[in-house]
């Protein structure tokens, strides 16, 4: 059984560009394009494994990822930030609880290595 990645990223392009990279890597991805719909399907069939883009409409990364940690059939998920704005949410991330954080643009390999070393735990 393949680890199951969920994306919660709101520009299409950015979901697209993880979706294939990670199903490429032999992982089951499913998609979110905004934090309502994040908390949603993680509740619905809890992944391995979420990667959070911070800087999302409505529901922003930082509130879904405090939602997660909150309920009882999600807390457990490893949840990886993600974000162009490097300088300024490495820090706060890493201090909230992310399990890790990945900066835009991201490096492939990079990416493939954190998401592999999280979901193996």
């Amino acid at each position: 059984m393949r680890p199951t990645i969920l994306i919660a990223e709101d520009y299409d392009d950015n979901r697209e560009l993880l979706r294939l990279l990670l199903a490429g890597a032999n992982y089951d991805v499913r998609e979110a394009r905004n934090g309502r719909e994040c908390l949603d399907l993680a509740c619905e069939n809890p992944p391995d494994l979420i990667m959070v883009d911070l800087s999302m409409p409505g529901l922003d990364g930082w509130e879904v990822f405090k939602a997660l940690k909150a309920n009882s059939l999600t807390a457990h998920i490893p949840c990886v930030a993600v974000t162009a704005h490097t300088d300024r949410d490495r820090a706060r991330a890493l201090q909230s609880g992310f399990s890790d954080f990945v900066g835009k643009p991201f490096k492939t390999e990079e990416l493939l290595l954190t998401v592999a070393r999280l979901v193996s735990k």
